[in-house]
């Protein structure tokens, strides 16, 4: 777990090269007026004008709980990876040392040979099994626990190294809260849950028959083991506790905290992941450890056994036999995000692999889609982007001049990353075997546990990644001050050479400037210059700041995803605030454009440019979700629903109502007091 916080964007991006994939290819979710409901007015529903026929003609797939503009890019994405897996396995092979193309291929073959995971049944796990039983003490359940934490199995607390938020610097041991498996502490303990809750248990319960226990032995441990988890979900914080960086901040030196939890035996755990001892811990909820040393010395050994048996089960059900695999979809696919359907088997492994040993099959990606061409391009519209964000910083008219010269400063050191890391990471250690998934995954995971632990103390590499450059997304890392662009994300709908700048600012212009805002969102703006946690505005800025956030805090409150169930405008302010920004840096940016070449200022589909970079925000939002889906992310997600963020940033802006000659008295007018104008 690298403890860096990311603020990502949950969707995709731009490529300057469109490969030429089989007939049966995915399309290329491109930008279209064709997706529009022209019979609605937009000052009524602006994502329905904007999206209305596309979310009429394509309902969420059987094997999706939600279907978007990103979900079309991230299918396509994945086909074009599915090619480079099959032709890897052409050539895998077994062992060490072998090249980025061999591990890969044998990574996916161990994956795709479900022969031989079905005749292996539960012997990848017997072992761990057996040492679970063996547990005769406090100290072999800790010492089994960093076992497992460091081979990726999750269980009790999180545990990682990344930066020290007010030293940036230095790599540092972060400590959370953690060891539950449903998506949030509120499944356990709201009433509007209560029905999955049981579902749960008999999920639990199903898993500890398959394998081998009676059935009323299995219906007895999933009762001890919900209410085992449930009690770490009353000592956890809450979603929106959580995105507090000063609160989640607690920098314990020598043996102040592991003195205070003596139950957890740090020394051991320490060393069975390879930390040693560490000089300091970067505690965030130490009331949860707290808690949760008073739980080990509670609960009987038995009842931990019980609960290392599930996470041990529940983290290895992707790479059992069907049985297994089947019941983890049942209820984590079905139950919690209303999936009919499980995505074929080609396709979850390609995420595993993604997942593990990444940045080889980045290597092949990068080879084969990603031309040098494409970061010149991308480099070109960051350039723009930050020049205008640059003038709004130096006018803005609510942040003294003492704050101003600080964010300045700070948006003087800021990187942008394009595409791929310079160097790939090198996996040539890990044994990866044609015949052994869970063993590959597990052998990946722990390199890359001794890989971080071994860093402690060290300066922190500032050309990581923690993307892969396949992956469909973006995001802001505040302790390094940067914005990072994968390849994988660089494609349409967001960016597309057979578009005007009209459709391009309003897709990946967008997308830049929501990234580069996110280092003076509620968040990031509490880290200065140098990627500390500092509060380096002044009082008065603050709450200037905060006073325009509450306005988008209280106009998210009251969008209604489900009946009775509304967004949270607080848990999603940071993505809000940060899909403002880019909308207005992005349309500046456009005006700059046209501005310097005229002749590109024409109507296109009989839509003038202003019309069509707002169109392409609201379609690259277009959305279609299963209620259970829904109901999820309204709980665990800081981004609000793609249909609200169609439209919500817009109600601020004054050129959109003027682009659609939207007035005073539409269902959409939002008064002009209730608009937060920040950047």
């Amino acid at each position: 777990m690298n403890k860096t916080i990311f603020s990502s964007l949950v969707l995709g991006l731009l490529i300057a090269v469109q490969p030429a994939p089989a007939a049966d290819a995915p399309r290329v979710p491109a930008f279209s007026v064709d997706y529009m409901d022209r019979s609605v007015d937009p000052g009524t529903d602006f994502y329905r004008y904007a999206n209305g026929s596309w979310v009429k003609n394509n309902p969420v797939p059987a094997d999706k709980s939600r279907w978007a503009a990103f979900s079309e890019l991230a299918e396509r994405n994945w086909y074009l990876i599915h090619e480079i897996l099959d032709a890897a396995a052409a050539e895998a092979s077994s062992g060490t040392n072998l090249t980025p193309r061999q591990q890969v291929g044998a990574f996916y073959a161990s994956a795709m040979d479900t022969n031989r995971i079905e005749a292996l049944g539960i012997q990848p796990i017997a072992d761990d099994l057996k040492r679970i039983d063996r547990i005769k003490s406090s100290r072999d359940l800790i010492a089994l626990l960093a076992d497992f934490h460091e081979r990726g199995i999750g269980g009790m607390f999180g545990a990682g190294v990344g930066p020290d938020s007010k030293n940036s610097s230095i790599y540092c041991v972060d400590l959370g809260q953690g060891g539950l498996s449903l998506p949030d502490r509120d499944y356990y303990l709201q009433e509007s849950f209560a029905e999955k809750l049981y579902a749960y248990r008999l999920h639990v319960q199903r898993m500890f028959e398959l394998l081998g226990e009676k059935p009323a032995d299995a219906e007895a441990h999933a009762g001890t083991l919900v209410l085992l988890e449930t009690d770490l979900a009353r000592v956890s914080r809450s979603r929106v506790e959580l995105r507090d960086p000063n609160k989640n901040y607690n920098k314990f030196s020598g043996s102040e905290f592991t003195a205070s939890t003596p139950a957890l035996h740090w020394d051991i755990y320490f060393a069975g992941v390879g930390l040693g001892t560490p000089a300091y811990e970067i505690v965030g909820q130490p009331e949860f450890f707290t808690a949760l040393n008073d739980l080990v010395e509670q609960r009987s050994l038995s009842e931990w056994k019980i609960y290392l048996r599930w996470k041990l089960v529940h983290g290895s059900a992707s790479f059992l036999p069907a049985a297994f695999e089947q019941e983890n979809f049942n209820f984590f696919g079905k139950t919690l995000s209303g999936q009919p359907e499980p995505e074929p088997r080609w396709k979850r492994s390609a995420k595993v692999i993604d997942g593990t040993i990444g940045e080889a099959l980045g290597q092949l990606y990068v080879e084969k889609y990603f031309p040098p061409a494409a970061r010149a391009r991308m480099n070109e519209l960051v350039t723009n982007l930050r020049a205008v964000f640059h003038d709004r910083l130096e006018k803005v008219p609510w942040m003294t001049d003492a704050t101003r010269a600080k964010a300045l400063a700070k948006f003087a050191r800021f990187t942008v990353k394009i595409g791929h890391p310079d160097k790939f990471r090198d996996y040539s250690s890990v044994v990866v075997r044609r015949d052994d998934f869970l063993g590959n995954y597990r052998r990946a995971a722990a390199f890359e546990s001794r890989r971080e632990s071994a860093r402690v103390g060290q300066p922190v590499d500032r050309s990581e990644w923690h993307m892969t450059p396949e992956t469909v997304n973006a995001y802001f890392s505040p302790d390094q001050n940067e914005i990072v662009f994968p390849a994988g994300i660089l494609q349409p709908p967001f960016f597309d050479l057979t578009k005007d700048d009209a459709v391009n600012y309003g897709g990946i212009g967008v997308v830049i400037g929501h990234e580069i805002t996110h280092g003076y969102d509620d968040q990031g703006r509490k880290f200065d210059a140098d990627g500390n946690l500092n509060d380096w505005w002044s009082e008065a800025d603050a709450k200037a700041f905060d006073d325009r956030a509450q306005l988008v805090v209280e106009q998210y409150n009251s969008f209604e995803a489900l009946p009775g169930l509304h967004v949270n405008g607080k848990l999603t302010l940071g993505e809000n605030l940060a899909d403002l920004g880019g909308v207005n840096i992005s349309y500046e940016a456009l005006q700059r454009a046209l501005t310097k070449n005229p002749a590109a200022r024409q109507n296109l589909d009989g839509f003038t440019p202003e019309q069509r970079f707002y169109l392409s925000f609201a379609q690259i939002w277009r959305t279609n979700i299963r209620p259970a889906e829904q109901q999820r992310l309204i709980t665990v997600d800081p981004h609000s629903p793609g249909r609200f963020r169609a439209y919500g940033p817009l109600l601020h802006v004054a050129e959109f109502y003027q682009a659609f000659d939207i007035k005073e008295g539409s269902p959409l007018w939002l008064a002009p007091e209730k608009r937060a104008v920040i950047w």
